[in-house]
């Protein structure tokens, strides 16, 4: 396994990430800790999840996920084994505490406690801001519409908030998720004015069919030091090749809920994910393998969050991380996106 700095800290997180949404909706209690202890065991030691999970989003599954992970840490005695990171969700649906924004002072202590309740632990590694407040681009929506009459919480306000826990040990750092070049530099500005706690990453989406992360906020990671945690590396399984040739497996996910995970489902994705399939082919390197690779290598990069359903996608990603990609795989990669530029911003 490979490691890097999470932020200016000095903590180690491996350069996969084991997401865990799924627990709880397509896989059960007993997948989970199976992954768990697969993962720890190949050396995975940053595990991320959220209040909100599984996915997608319902009123009776919500915290399931982080539920199963609690019962593993009370099962194994492994918590000091694992960096966990999970998510404070932003303006929901009614039955998230009411609903609208919620990094006020109430809803996120709300939340906070209630996360480390279902974990079964004391302390959260890294805790984030699942989306912003403000109406602002993401989830992959263009054309921003700005409103001056907008409000949301303050971003002091926020930190001043995560001062708190940390400064009562129930969270040692915090980061960001879904945010633009413009909030992440604001955080960090707010932060450094008034000596508050400093957001440590960025959990967006980047892969190889949105590498929009690299226009401005690459710039912000690396001179900033708040590195991504990049989500939906494989876009949403498109890029390990299984919706090829208009293939359809019953249990994955855009099978079972097509609405809900229509993001990459766009004009230019099949001829996008062919051309790479064709780049793997040749070099003979698996496709999902190659696209994780080209995720992990990325200078802004702090951890790549796979997530998979069965224990054999589990294996086949974690591999990953000992492919090698030749300066000829990344050129041939690079030409593809000039000839498909982001078809899935």
């Amino acid at each position: 396994m490979n490691y890097k700095k999470l932020g200016n800290t000095d903590l180690d997180v491996s350069t996969i990430c084991l997401g865990t949404m799924t627990w709880g909706e397509q896989n059960t209690q007993e997948e989970g800790f199976e992954q768990m202890d697969f993962s720890l065991d190949q050396g995975v030691n940053f595990w991320d999840t959220a209040e909100l999970y599984s996915v997608p989003p319902r009123e009776e599954t919500f915290g399931h996920t982080e539920k199963i992970i609690g019962n593993w840490f009370k099962k194994t005695k492994k918590r000091n084994q694992v960096i966990l990171a999970t998510k404070v969700a932003g303006p929901m649906r009614p039955y998230l505490r009411g609903g609208g924004n919620q990094y006020d002072k109430k809803n996120i202590t709300e939340a906070l406690n209630g996360s480390l309740k279902r974990l079964q632990t004391d302390y959260i590694d890294l805790y984030q801001l699942h989306w912003p407040e403000r109406s602002t681009n993401m989830f992959g929506r263009l054309g921003y519409e700005h409103n001056d009459k907008e409000e949301w919480n303050k971003f002091e306000d926020v930190l001043e908030n995560l001062k708190k826990f940390i400064d009562a040990g129930k969270v040692r750092y915090v980061g960001l998720s879904n945010e633009t070049a413009w909030g992440a530099k604001k955080y960090l500005e707010v932060s450094n004015e008034l000596n508050l706690p400093r957001m440590m990453s960025i959990q967006n989406p980047y892969n190889l069919l949105n590498r929009t992360y690299e226009v401005g906020l690459a710039e912000v990671s690396i001179r900033e030091k708040i590195g991504l945690l990049a989500y939906s590396p494989l876009a949403s399984g498109y890029l390990s090749g299984k919706y090829r040739d208009e293939k359809m497996p019953k249990n994955s996910r855009v099978a079972l809920n097509p609405d809900f995970w229509s993001r990459y489902k766009k004009p230019n994705t099949n001829k996008a994910v062919d051309s790479y399939f064709e780049i793997a082919k040749k070099y003979n390197v698996d496709l999902a393998q190659m696209s994780l690779k080209f995720c992990e290598i990325q200078s802004f990069m702090t951890s790549v969050i796979i997530g998979a359903t069965t224990m054999e996608q589990l294996k086949t990603d974690i591999e990953s991380v000992n492919v090698k990609l030749s300066d000829e795989i990344i050129k041939e990669i690079n030409n593809v996106q000039k000839i498909y530029p982001n078809p899935c911003p």
